[in-house]
């Protein structure tokens, strides 16, 4: 059971953290087309900034879960470096299942919430002249969210069952 879990967590990151770099082509793309209809033929796009901050916020969020599989998110261990193994697990693990794990799914909760009143009332973004629907964006948000809180999950379980100095205990996908 354990493993079905540590691994249905990795599979989603794994998963998001490759449509988060579908992200940065997009980001890439339309940053390029900008540019060109804006200084080539003198023709900005009202759309380019929505495209920008909301396919920027979705990347970093989209990615959160595999960078936390990947162990690559910055950590200042000074303290924690100098602890036994078993200590730096247990504290790794209660804080990720006990603290960051409740606060981040509580967090996915009002995302998807968000999204579900954007969807029935069609809120759009009111500062920009494009005026895009927001839900797409908040339910983005929202399962990148509850992905980083699935993972959070499953790396407490890993520093609690198996505190190594190097964390390789992973299930690869």
């Amino acid at each position: 059971m354990k493993r079905i879990f540590l691994g249905l967590a990795d599979g989603i990151s794994a998963g998001l953290g490759y449509l988060a770099q579908a992200m940065v082509l997009i980001l890439i793309a339309s940053m390029l087309y900008e540019v060109v209809a804006r200084y080539g033929f003198g023709a900005p796009t009202i759309w380019a900034f929505d495209i920008a901050y909301m396919s920027t916020g979705v990347l970093f969020v989209l990615g959160a879960a595999q960078a936390l599989r990947e162990d690559a998110h910055v950590r200042i261990d000074f303290l924690s470096s100098r602890m036994p193994r078993r200590m730096r697990g247990a504290i790794d693990g209660i804080a990720f299942l006990f603290i960051l794990c409740p606060i981040f799914a509580k967090l996915a909760w009002i995302g998807g919430e968000r999204a579900l009143r954007a969807f029935h009332s069609g809120e759009v973004e009111h500062v920009s002249p494009w005026a895009p629907l927001m839900w797409p964006f908040y339910t983005a948000l929202t399962i990148g969210l509850a992905a980083l809180s699935l993972q959070l999950a499953a790396e407490g379980i890993r520093a609690l069952l198996n505190p190594r100095a190097d964390d390789t205990f992973k299930i690869e996908t």
